[in-house]
């Protein structure tokens, strides 16, 4: 006998063999209608999978109501994609097709090289095999039945993958929709009808299963939407992105660059891009020196053998630079991590209780290979600066400084304007072999780090096992910016684990006069300063608040007459510590307003001949437009307050995920 039990709590029992769409027609013929697949036990299934024949389990019937119905929906999109794209051109062969964060895609061998061109026809043949409603049949076939199948199918990467990926399933399973079949393990939607607005997005280059020594293959991307609203308010969201990508912006801007002399993914800040770096780098290590922590200093390489003790080599050596060898017995590592580096400087003399907590604190650059197709602008890099530190302190203190940490990044976070977050318990998976320590002091760490989490006024906490460091649990504050994309900034993680006996073997004498163990918290408000900005050149698109602006003032003279005046001007607010340019060209007033808003520069103080006579200023706010006249001294006074005070202007998103525009049609 098998017992169902429903959301609302009551249960149905069946003798015989059932599946959710039956019970879905059950409850009503509304419901069959509107099931496009189920949840068994949590587990995502298509609509017509066979039940348990006895026992117990919960079930729901997804609908378009359900967030994982939209991803049945896409993946079933994505093969009426690879259908549509074998209908239209010869001798293509099928790799992977999976669903992604907000679509799909499909990875093609093809002599045919896609391009945007070739969407139309797509999209129509698309548009055909979702009319014609033909179903998604599931049919599971015996392992050499299977490879057989995808032999006679004349897809190459199928029987590789059988043969490799899927050596140990002894069935496999494939979807037939007419003259399409693709080895899958599924769930689909009913029917190709039950698809939604589609779009196909992007074409690009793709190796297989992610090996740059294998084949290329062309990567077609789309998306997905169970309504065309849906899928119109998506599209306008990318259209907003790719205006505010950082790699256009800081080009535009002249923030970064990254030269293929130098090496790819890493970062040259230009000096506009290294005032805004400079100014968050003042800011974060003046909350430091008020909360304590002491600053320090390390190379940016160390012998392996560091590393090999820290478990960060091997455990980072796919993405780590190779060994620098010295000698046969020398070699040196460009650090992937500062951790190890503060830990010799604990162990730089001995400690006492009374030097707890200790707070040792870094801009420190580090180094990690990642692939050249991961990396992205910024936001991805092979060498980067995390505003790191590690506190050593007794077990008694753990509450108050892993509290402390998430304050600060709070702070950091809330000073900037992004307070749209949500922070992430990484905690460990314990069928994993990757974590180092006991269980016990992971349990113990884990305990610790939800009991302050838990009594803190966070906004949202989630725990997600797997996530940890290796060493120890973590707290992670995932940002959203202001188009609702999520991003993973600050970091706070807890390690009874380097400090321990078979790591670096950490002590302090206690008030007892015998050694102990200190317990270890990394720390990074902004993490990667490269990434941090990135994102808030994006957030902000590229219209900086006032105390962080490469430019905060331009001033700008209506003609060459009263240059010597808008020079006195520019002078007064260099002295007041402002960073100012003049525009003294022979170009109409109008001009020189639109190119200081072109460059997002928050104020403009225009000089005429009466402010020139009146000793005033004309005052331009990037936002508010003309502010009028005001003397020169009530303007400094008027930029320093809002410097000092950190303004950042709220961020207001349209309906889209947009912002708000000023006069200028510059968004803030």
């Amino acid at each position: 006998m098998l017992t169902i039990e429903l959301p609302d709590g009551s249960t149905r029992q069946y003798s015989q063999p059932v599946r959710p769409v039956d019970i879905a027609a059950e409850i009503g013929a509304g419901l069959a209608k509107a099931t496009l697949a189920a949840s068994i036990d949590g587990r995502v299934v298509g609509a017509d999978t066979p039940l348990p024949e006895a026992g117990r389990v919960q079930l729901r019937i997804l609908t378009k109501k359900d967030p994982e119905a939209l991803a049945v929906m896409r993946h079933s999109c994505a093969h009426v994609m690879a259908r549509a794209v074998m209908r239209l051109f010869p001798d293509v062969k099928l790799a992977f097709g999976p669903t992604i964060e907000n679509g799909y895609y499909y990875d093609f061998d093809m002599p045919h090289k896609l391009t945007e061109e070739d969407f139309p026809k797509i999209e129509a043949e698309m548009a055909r095999i979702i009319k014609a409603d033909e179903p998604f049949e599931r049919q599971v076939e015996p392992r050499e039945k299977a490879l057989a199948l995808c032999q006679q199918l004349g897809q190459p990467f199928k029987v590789e993958h059988i043969e490799t990926g899927l050596s140990q399933d002894p069935t496999l399973s494939f979807y037939r929709q007419g003259e399409f079949i693709d080895l899958c393990r599924g769930p689909h939607v009913p029917g190709a009808g039950k698809i939604g607005a589609f779009k196909l997005l992007s074409v690009a280059g793709a190796y297989w299963k992610g090996d740059a020594e294998r084949q290329q293959l062309q990567r077609l991307y789309g998306t997905a939407f169970f309504s065309r609203e849906e899928l119109d308010a998506h599209l306008a969201r990318l259209e907003e992105a790719k205006r505010r990508d950082h790699r256009v912006l800081g080009k535009q801007l002249e923030l970064f660059s990254v030269n293929p002399l130098v090496g790819s993914g890493l970062i040259l800040w230009l000096p506009r891009g290294a005032v805004i770096r400079g100014e968050l780098e003042n800011f974060v290590r003046g909350e430091l020196i008020k909360r304590g922590y002491e600053p320090v200093y390390t190379p940016h390489i160390g012998r392996v053998e560091l590393y090999m003790t820290s478990g960060h080599f091997p455990y980072y050596a796919d993405s780590q630079f190779k060994p620098i060898e010295i000698s046969e017995d020398e070699r040196y590592l460009l650090k992937p991590m500062n951790c190890p580096h503060h830990i010799m400087i604990y162990k730089s003399r001995p400690r006492s209780y009374r030097d707890l907590p200790l707070r040792l604190a870094e801009f420190g650059t580090v180094y990690r290979y990642e692939q050249s197709g991961e990396l992205g602008g910024m936001t991805r890099v092979r060498g980067f600066t995390q505003d790191d530190a590690h506190l050593f302190c007794t077990e008694e203190q753990v509450a108050d400084e892993f509290r402390s940490c998430l304050e600060m990044t709070q702070f950091v976070l809330k000073s900037l304007g992004l307070d749209d977050y949500r922070v992430r318990l990484g905690f460990r998976d314990p069928k994993s072999d990757k974590y180092v320590g006991s269980a016990e002091s992971w349990e113990r760490a884990e305990r610790a780090l939800e009991e302050v989490c838990r009594g803190m006024n966070l906004p949202r906490l989630d725990i997600e096992r797997g996530e940890a460091a290796f060493y120890g649990p973590k707290a992670d504050f995932v940002v959203a910016d202001c188009l609702g994309r999520e991003w993973q900034l600050g970091t706070v993680q807890l390690d009874y684990n380097l400090p321990g006996a078979e790591r670096f073997g950490l002590e302090y004498i206690g008030a007892d006069n015998t050694p102990h163990r200190p317990v270890m918290i990394h720390r990074a408000p902004l993490g990667s300063m490269e990434r941090f900005i990135g994102v808030l050149i994006e957030h902000f698109a590229g219209a900086f608040p006032l105390w962080l602006a490469p430019e905060q003032v331009r001033v700008l003279v209506v003609s060459e007459k009263v240059e010597a005046f808008g020079r006195q001007v520019e002078q007064r607010l260099r002295e007041a510590g402002l960073r100012v340019t003049g525009d003294y060209r022979a170009e109409k007033i109008g001009s020189k307003i639109r190119d200081a808003q072109l460059k997002l520069v928050p104020y403009m103080l225009v000089c005429g001949a009466r402010e020139a006579e009146q000793g005033t200023v004309a005052v331009r706010d990037r936002i508010e437009g003309d502010l009028g006249a005001m003397p020169v001294e009530a303007a400094v006074d008027k930029l320093l307050a809002e410097v000092a005070a950190k303004t950042v202007r709220k961020v207001v998103r349209s309906e889209f995920g947009g912002q708000k525009k000023d006069a200028s049609g510059t968004d803030y």
